[in-house]
C-alpha cells in the first residue's frame, strides 16, 4: 500500500504554501485544500495572497471567474440574498438581519431594518400641503420613507468590530443607518436630509458617503451614553463635486448620459470611480426607464484631502484591478499571480431596483472589464452569464479574504 502512496502527499509544507499562493482563483484554492491534510495545513498558513473574489448569483450559483470553463462554486443553500458586503451574504428577516459566510459557514445577526432607535426618540414626519398634495417639509427625511414597502438595504459595510453602517431607502432615496454587532437596533438621525447616495467607504478609520452630485462627504460619528452603541453625530462636506451638467439630458441625436459612482480604497488612496452609460432614447418626450443602455465608459478620481478637490488619473495601478459593484468594491493587486494584467475595472450591472433610468435590449448579462490602457469594454467569460431580471439584479462580487 504504502508504494501507492503519491509523493505529492509529502510535498513539504512551505513548497505545497508556494504551490498555493500562485493559485488565483478560489475554486482551485478549495480543490487544494481538499487533497489532503498537508495540503489543507498549507493552505491555512497566514500571509498568503489573497485569492480573486468570487461571482455570486441570488440563485445561490457561485463562480470562480476567469476559469477556463463553467464552474459553479462548492457551496450551495445561500439563494435569496439581499446584499453582500466582503465575504458576507446578507439575509434581511423580520426579526433580523442575518449575515453568513459561506466559506466558513460562519453567521451572525444585525438588528432587523424595522428596529430602529430614532434621534430625538419623539421625531415625526413633517408635511406642508402645496397644491392639494402633501410634501415633505422642508425636506426628504427618514420619517418620511420609512413606513414605504419599497424600503430596502442598498448596502452594508463591517467598518470594524464596533462599527456597521448601512445604507436604507427607497429608488434613488436613501439614509445612513448605524449600530454594532450585539445590538439591539439601529440608529438614525430622524431629521437628515435623506439624499441620492451612491456609495459608502470605511477609509483611514472615518466613513464616507458620496451622493450623485459627487460631493465627498464624512460621517462623524459618536458613542450613544446610554447605549454604547454608534451613532452619527453630524454629517460634513470635504470634497464639493465637479460633476459635469450632462447626465440626464436627452441631446439632439436621442442619446443620454447615466452615471454610476463607486468608492474604493486602493494602495492608499481613496478613489471615486464614474461610470457613464451612454442610452439611446426613443424620441422627445420619452418616459424615464425607456432609454437603452449602450455603451459604457469610466474614469477615475483620486480624492485630494488637502485641496479638497477630486482630481482624475490616468491609471488605476500597472498591477491593481478594481471590482466595482453597488453591494461591495475593492481593489486588488495582481502582481503574484502570473499572466493576469492589471489597470483594469471589473464592473456588473447591478442596477438597484426602483432605481434604473435606462433598460437594456439583450436579455443575458454578465460582468465586464474596462481596460485603463485602451478605453475600451471587454466581456472576458464567454460561459458566465445569466438572465437580466428581477431575481437575478444583486449579482455582486465576493471577497473570501475580508
Amino acid at each position: 500500500m504504502e508504494a501507492d502512496r503519491s509523493p505529492w502527499l509529502d510535498l513539504p509544507l512551505d513548497i505545497a504554501g508556494l504551490v498555493f499562493s500562485l493559485l488565483a482563483q478560489y475554486a482551485d484554492r478549495a480543490a487544494f485544500a481538499l487533497v489532503c491534510p498537508q495540503w489543507r495545513a498549507a493552505a491555512s498558513r497566514k500571509g498568503l495572497p489573497p485569492s480573486l473574489p468570487v461571482l455570486a448569483l441570488p440563485d445561490g450559483t457561485f463562480f470562480s471567474i476567469f476559469y477556463p470553463k463553467r464552474y459553479p462554486f462548492p457551496g450551495c443553500g445561500f439563494a435569496g440574498y439581499e446584499s453582500v458586503c466582503g465575504s458576507w451574504l446578507v439575509f434581511p428577516r423580520d426579526d433580523g438581519c442575518v449575515l453568513v459566510n459561506p466559506f466558513s459557514r460562519d453567521s451572525f445577526t444585525l438588528p432587523a431594518l424595522s428596529s430602529i432607535r430614532l434621534r430625538p426618540p419623539n421625531a415625526v414626519a413633517k408635511w406642508s400641503l402645496e397644491d392639494g398634495s402633501n410634501v415633505a417639509d422642508p425636506y426628504v427625511t427618514w420619517m418620511h420613507i420609512n413606513t414605504s414597502e419599497q424600503l430596502h438595504l442598498s448596502k452594508i459595510m463591517l467598518c470594524s468590530p464596533n462599527l456597521v453602517a448601512a445604507l436604507v431607502g427607497i429608488g434613488h432615496t436613501s439614509q445612513i443607518l448605524l449600530c454594532q454587532r450585539g445590538a439591539s437596533a439601529w440608529s438614525v438621525r430622524a431629521y437628515d436630509q435623506c439624499k441620492a447616495f451612491e456609495d459608502m467607504a470605511f477609509y483611514q478609520g472615518k466613513l464616507y458617503a458620496i451622493a450623485n452630485d459627487e460631493n465627498l462627504l464624512v460621517v462623524n460619528i459618536s458613542q450613544d451614553h446610554s447605549t454604547g452603541d454608534p451613532q452619527v453625530s453630524g454629517i460634513g462636506q470635504v470634497i464639493e463635486g465637479d460633476s459635469p451638467p450632462l447626465y440626464s439630458v436627452v441631446f439632439d441625436d436621442n442619446t443620454m448620459l447615466c452615471k454610476k459612482l463607486y468608492l474604493v480604497e486602493s494602495q492608499g488612496v481613496l478613489l471615486m470611480a464614474r461610470r457613464t452609460i451612454i442610452c439611446r432614447v426613443p424620441g422627445p418626450g420619452a418616459e424615464p426607464g425607456e432609454a437603452v443602455a449602450g455603451l459604457t465608459g469610466f474614469k477615475v478620481f483620486k480624492a485630494d484631502f488637502e485641496h479638497s478637490r477630486w482630481v482624475e488619473v490616468s491609471t488605476v495601478g500597472a498591477d491593481q484591478l478594481l471590482f466595482l459593484g453597488r453591494r461591495c468594491s475593492r481593489a486588488m493587486s495582481v502582481s503574484q499571480y502570473d499572466g493576469l494584467l492589471g489597470d483594469y475595472i471589473f464592473f456588473l450591472d447591478d442596477d438597484e431596483e426602483n432605481r434604473m433610468d435606462y433598460c437594456y435590449d439583450n436579455e443575458d448579462t454578465s460582468f465586464g472589464g474596462y481596460g485603463m490602457r485602451s478605453n475600451a469594454v471587454h466581456f472576458p467569460h464567454p460561459y458566465i452569464f445569466w438572465k437580466r431580471c428581477d431575481e437575478m439584479r444583486l449579482a455582486a462580487w465576493l471577497f473570501p479574504q475580508d
